[in-house]
């Protein structure tokens, strides 16, 4: 503990055992499965999901076991967002492929887009090939069609 500046706290190595509750994981599985389809407010609670675990299946597990599970399952099925958030002057690089017609001949294309996301504004150059040359030059001509250089580029592969 004096090796560290902040208490490293305790972790897990592996998930709690559940040997009451495994049994039943695939019935409380399935009821949640099954609610996805039910409006809202006829939804199982885990609590109306421990009573039918103990009426019908003879279920002998607690109803803290029964309720931790169905919290940690529908939080893993609940969707997440990251917000994105661009500060002026910063830029995103990525290549892409297209079908094109050079010269009367189809190829693909790999395009290197440059986004200046604050500003919305957005550079695209076509190359032969997807190669660290291309990288390069893409970034020179784009900096040169806005006459500046942005603070920072991050590739986003």
């Amino acid at each position: 503990m004096l090796r560290h500046s902040v208490p490293p706290g305790y972790r897990r190595k592996e998930p709690a055992k559940r040997p009451k509750l495994g049994p039943w994981l695939g019935v409380i599985d399935a009821i949640l499965e099954e609610d996805k389809s039910q409006p809202a407010k006829q939804r199982h609670t885990a609590k109306r999901i421990f009573d039918r675990l103990r009426a019908a299946s003879g279920f002998t597990g607690g109803y803290t076991i029964v309720k931790d599970y169905v919290r940690l399952h529908r939080q893993r099925r609940q969707e997440m967002f990251v917000p994105l958030a661009h500060a002026p002057g910063t830029a995103q690089a990525d290549f892409g492929q297209a079908q094109a017609i050079v010269a009367g001949v189809e190829c693909t294309a790999h395009y290197l887009a440059i986004d200046l996301p604050h500003s919305d504004d957005i550079f695209v150059m076509a190359f032969p090939a997807e190669t660290t040359e291309a990288f390069l030059e893409g970034h020179v001509q784009a900096f040169a069609y806005w006459g500046a250089q942005s603070r920072t580029c991050r590739y986003m592969p």
